[in-house]
């Protein structure tokens, strides 16, 4: 399943010219106590490691990408379009959605200001989501920007180092008691209600965030986008547009998040390499809950785990030990035209080799007998028999394996 995940991330992100990077997973801590804020820092995986250092498997991947980028960002043309598939870990307590190890599909793009990154980034987001067989009817894009929250919470008076603690409780507004959040927003000087006055009024939506919306209109995916403005995400170094991909429903979390982040490089850099970024990711577990509860995006799985989630495509059944020398050669030829191919490496009885041939899922059975060189084929889905010249069989056989296969879900 995993696979099918990480196929269908690598296919969109290609088709929008990202180039595939890997990060570390073991880290210094400090990189992420010095940029994450938030929950983040107490569901670090930290420890001493034997040389005395203080080291965390990363939470998630943005922190590395934003060190490696300031380190060697100049061998590259800007922007650079970045993304990774990896494994994070958090120390929380595992629920729906959430595992304490997960993989994230991450894609950045880094060294480019203008609203038009951060369009292109979200297309990728909605394109993603379509290619696992969702359509618009099955989620939405829900865009916000930091930028109005900052100016509101400074027409509020709220000084510069509790931003983050206030940005916080906005973050909490649909998981967090009424009464709560009242008690909690009292102590920065305001009501509920004027934050809730202020995330219904449209007209706090900022300019990039209109400039976005049109360029994905242009695009023919204007449809999938809301003005959300009770979006800020959950980490501190986002500085502008943020957005969540969530089900229409709103039944879970958030299928993937990001936005732009665009002081944290040179934070890490101490100052050294000053480069915009926006970015999102996508977990695994989320987005496989999504997919088993959505009849058509879990019949496309089903269709692609049962293809390729198989032990081989073509099984070979050896009646007779005098033919094995036979069965080998046309094996091999088989896999070496690309095929995947499977064999009994020693004498069975023809009724346990179809077992074998059905247990790891095969297509087609092809049968050395008798009448070698005329062989025949099964078509184990829908128990139909061929025969075929041996000399014509891998010509056959990658003819009827590109063919679409009807009986797959029966």
């Amino acid at each position: 399943m995993r696979n099918y995940l990480f196929e269908t991330w690598r296919t969109v992100a290609r088709r929008y010219g990202c180039v595939e990077y890997e990060s570390p997973i073991l880290e210094d801590t400090g990189l992420y106590l010095k940029k994450s804020g938030g929950e983040l820092s107490s569901q670090l995986f930290r420890f001493e490691d034997q040389g005395g250092r203080d080291v965390t498997l990363r939470p998630e991947v943005t922190a590395s990408l934003a060190r490696i980028v300031a380190a060697e960002q100049r061998q590259y043309p800007k922007p650079l379009k970045w993304f990774e598939i990896g494994q994070c870990f958090r120390y929380e307590k595992p629920q729906k959605g959430r595992g304490r190890e997960f993989y994230q599909f991450n894609v950045d793009i880094l060294g480019e200001a203008g609203p038009g990154a951060d369009a292109e980034l979200i297309a990728l987001a909605i394109e993603t989501m379509l290619a696992f067989g969702f359509t618009a009817a099955d989620f939405l894009v829900r865009v916000s920007d930091r930028n109005a929250w900052l100016k509101f919470a400074e027409e509020k008076g709220i000084e510069a180092e509790k931003m983050a603690a206030f940005l916080g409780l906005v973050d909490k507004l649909e998981r967090e008691k009424p009464e709560v959040l009242a008690e909690k927003l009292a102590g920065f000087g305001m009501t509920l209600e004027e934050v809730e006055a202020f995330v219904s009024n449209p007209e706090n939506a900022s300019d990039t965030y209109d400039l976005i919306r049109a360029d994905l209109e242009a695009r023919g995916f204007g449809d999938f986008l809301e003005l959300d403005l009770s979006i800020v995400r959950g980490l501190a170094y986002y500085t502008g547009v943020v957005f969540e991909i969530h089900d229409a429903r709103k039944s879970m979390r958030a299928v993937a998040g990001g936005g732009r982040y665009d002081t944290l490089i040179n934070i890490i850099s101490d100052g050294a390499v000053d480069l915009p970024a926006t970015g999102f990711a996508m977990g695994d577990y989320v987005i496989r809950n999504l997919i088993e509860e959505t009849t058509h995006a879990a019949m496309q799985m089903e269709v692609w785990l049962q293809r390729n989630g198989a032990g081989c495509e073509v099984y070979v059944v050896i009646p007779d030990e005098v033919r094995r020398g036979d069965a080998l050669r046309l094996a091999t030829r088989l896999r070496q035209a690309g095929l995947s191919v499977d064999l009994p490496l020693s004498h069975a009885k023809v009724a346990k080799q179809f077992q074998a041939a059905e247990k790891c899922r095969a297509r087609f059975a092809v049968i050395i007998g008798e009448e070698y060189p005329l062989v025949k084929i099964k078509v184990l889905a829908s128990r139909t028999e061929e025969s075929c010249d041996a000399s014509m069989l891998v010509e056959w056989m990658l003819r009827r394996i590109s063919e679409p296969d009807g009986p797959l879900l029966a």
